[in-house]
């Protein structure tokens, strides 16, 4: 005698909205607004690198006390790690399984049939032989934007990696010291790679906030007819200010502003 083991459970309202295009939109803009939150304040703390070495290392030491007594010493700086991991693994997840969609949704490319050819016509779908001089509708190519957002996602992942080896693990810094941040900085931006990889990066960055902005206003519900100029303004107005606010330190440290 067998036992029917199926169950009646219903998935989860979590799980139905991931599944979905729209969930899966919703999680990578809640996601992208986490992460820009974090790149304007980690901006303004950057730029306090022109205040001096001792004005940037007591910011650097500060950040490792958020919270205490409350928080153990260094707590806040690994819950905002966790957070931002989280926040990037989503956005990034999201961002691949959208994109196979995306493929998976374009016109199929058919072989153009030779000159004077007729196909047979097949006996039980002879509305799938093309008819002559038919010419089949060519693949649809990702925009501009699309190519910019899948290209730069991945030039930034690449960064996220090399960042933390370079400033925060000391590991591809031969020059770097434990407890010295600015001296750190000011070592990593003496190099030609350093400043090559960064430049890159920062200027990916900006292309990546300016589409991605404008995407996820659009996807939370927040465009509107009315609106869209002065969402693309801010769009612009962010990516311009996080990258020339990034920029700014190397370029410093280039030019002997910074020492």
């Amino acid at each position: 005698m067998a036992l029917d083991t199926r169950t009646d459970r219903r998935p989860s309202f979590a799980g139905l909205l991931w599944r979905s295009t729209v969930g899966k939109k919703t999680a990578m803009a809640v996601s992208g607004i986490v992460m820009l939150l974090y790149l304007v304040v980690h901006m303004l703390g950057n730029l306090k690198i022109f205040f001096g070495a001792a004005d940037f290392d007591a910011y650097a030491a500060w950040l490792r006390t958020i919270g205490e007594p409350f928080l153990h010493h260094e707590w806040f700086l690994w819950i905002a790690r966790v957070v931002l991991l989280a926040a990037v693994v989503v956005h990034a997840v999201a961002a691949y399984q959208l994109s196979r969609r995306d493929i998976a949704a374009r016109p199929t490319k058919y072989a153009r049939p030779s000159p004077g050819h007729h196909p047979r016509p097949r006996r039980f779908a002879p509305h799938l032989v093309p008819s002559p001089g038919h010419h089949p509708r060519p693949r649809r190519r990702a925009s501009y934007a699309t190519r910019t957002m899948r290209w730069g996602g991945v030039i930034l992942g690449l960064f996220i990696v090399w960042h933390i080896l370079d400033l925060t693990t000391l590991t591809v810094n031969p020059r770097a010291e434990a407890g010295h941040p600015y001296a750190n900085v000011v070592a990593t931006f003496s190099t030609w790679y350093g400043n090559a990889v960064y430049l890159v990066a920062m200027l990916a960055l900006g292309l990546h906030i300016r589409h991605g902005f404008w995407s996820a206003a659009q996807t939370l519900g927040a465009g509107r007819p009315g609106r869209d100029r002065t969402l693309k303004t801010l769009a612009n107005a962010l990516a311009a200010a996080l990258t020339l606010g990034f920029i700014a330190v190397p370029v410093s440290v280039l030019t002997g502003v910074v020492s």
